[in-house]
């Protein structure tokens, strides 16, 4: 068996007065879809940028296949996976086509130039995210969906490893959001990759995921596979707040009282 695209051991972490979590030990396997669960000011962001590398942690060890995540330069970490900010990149200059083929950075030679393969996968990108006709228009013109779609886009065209997601439904109608999870979905579970993806939505985490880490927020977790996490005993810990699980017509979701 490969080793998981992702693992931690015994990984703690504080932000703030806040435990995000102690002795964390995870393994994300290829194609699988995790959702990280929480109240707010859990740390879950922070978790997530703790996984990208972005920050450190107070304890224990990230690993990227088999390598410490320490080992990795930054090319080989933009290789290995891709992040989805909370927020957007800010007031990134360029055009949209611009700003999608800047994904394909760590995957260019020695000269930096983007080859015919590389415009060909970001063009690809953006007409799976329904951003054709749109390739000229300034990224500071775009709406808020828009520019989601941008990002999931941008994220497509790195085709890394593993995707990290936060709140990837963020700015989204209804639809868009069905429709851009289930586009992520597909491209990094069917194609040897993983995702992990912070959620407030339970119910787009139960669709979704097929594996939960639920953080509590006083460095207390619980990870697992969904069918054994998605039950009421543990969402009602996780939130503090009474909660039903409905089943009807082959559908499973929270409803919270």
């Amino acid at each position: 068996m490969s080793p998981p695209v992702l693992s931690t051991r015994r990984l703690s972490l504080h932000i703030g007065g806040t435990e995000v979590c102690r002795d964390l030990n995870l393994e994300i396997q290829t194609g699988q879809c995790w959702g990280i669960l929480g109240p707010n000011g859990a740390g879950k962001t922070t978790l997530l940028h703790v996984l990208a590398g972005l920050h450190p942690a107070d304890s224990g060890e990230i690993l990227y296949g088999q390598h410490p995540l320490p080992d990795l330069d930054a090319r080989q970490q933009a290789l290995w996976r891709g992040l989805l900010f909370q927020d957007g990149l800010g007031g990134f200059p360029g055009t949209v086509f611009e700003t999608v083929l800047a994904g394909r950075h760590p995957h260019l030679g020695r000269l930096g130039w983007e080859t015919p393969q590389d415009l060909g996968l970001a063009q690809a990108a953006m007409e799976a995210t329904g951003l054709q006709g749109l390739e000229q228009r300034n990224v500071q013109s775009l709406s808020g969906g828009e520019r989601q779609r941008m990002e999931i886009a941008m994220l497509l065209a790195q085709a890394p490893r593993l995707a990290l997601l936060d709140e990837p439904s963020n700015h989204l109608d209804p639809d868009q959001q069905i429709l851009m999870l289930r586009l992520l979905r597909k491209h990094f579970t069917d194609s040897g990759r993983a995702m992990v993806m912070v959620l407030h939505d339970i119910n787009l985490a139960m669709r979704f995921c097929d594996h939960l880490l639920l953080l509590r927020g006083n460095g207390h977790h619980r990870a697992g596979p969904l069918t054994e996490m998605a039950t009421e005993d543990n969402i009602r810990w996780l939130y503090q707040h009474p909660v039903l699980l409905l089943q009807a017509e082959g559908i499973t979701c929270f409803h919270f009282l």
